[in-house]
């Protein structure tokens, strides 16, 4: 299957997706999944085309935000942070404990796990920690990757 970067990666927040092999489109590297109807206008020049699922590079697989949020859909391990930590989290940093609000299917240290605000939106992800305890001091998810990330790139 061309799409086993993009499973694995989703079996790490415990979700199994299925995607249709005639439908996903891998070109340097880079995923894309497409509709039918734009799939019959497909180029093998083609730039860019359908919705960006995220790319393999050196054996390691670095997610889209629409694949992220796609997962979240299909119930991946996530937490659902406050306010105040969501901002902190989209500044590059990890979670407290006092900050998460929710969780969903976390339940050991170095599980992937979806970051969520309040209003249900991705903001990233990271992995569980055994930090958190009882302790509000401690550490709940480690940062890997949030929306702040383009932002910070631009500098």
């Amino acid at each position: 299957m061309k799409a086993k970067a993009i499973t694995n990666f989703a079996q790490r927040f415990g979700v199994k997706i299925v995607l249709n092999p005639e439908l996903t489109v891998e070109k340097n590297g880079r995923y894309y999944v497409l509709n039918g109807y734009l799939k019959q206008f497909l180029r093998s020049d083609f730039y860019v085309a359908g919705i960006y699922l995220g790319k393999a590079k050196e054996g390691k697989f670095f997610p889209s935000f629409n694949l992220l949020s796609m997962l979240s859909n299909q119930g991946a391990n996530r937490v659902i942070v406050d306010q105040k930590a969501a901002w902190l989290f989209i500044c590059g940093r990890d979670i407290f404990t006092k900050g998460v609000l929710r969780t969903f299917g976390v339940t050991k240290k170095g599980v992937a796990t979806l970051v969520m605000n309040e209003f249900g939106e991705c903001l990233g992800f990271g992995t569980f920690s055994s930090d958190a305890g009882d302790s509000d001091t401690g550490v709940a998810v480690r940062h890997v990757l949030d929306l702040g990330d383009f932002l910070r790139r631009e500098r």
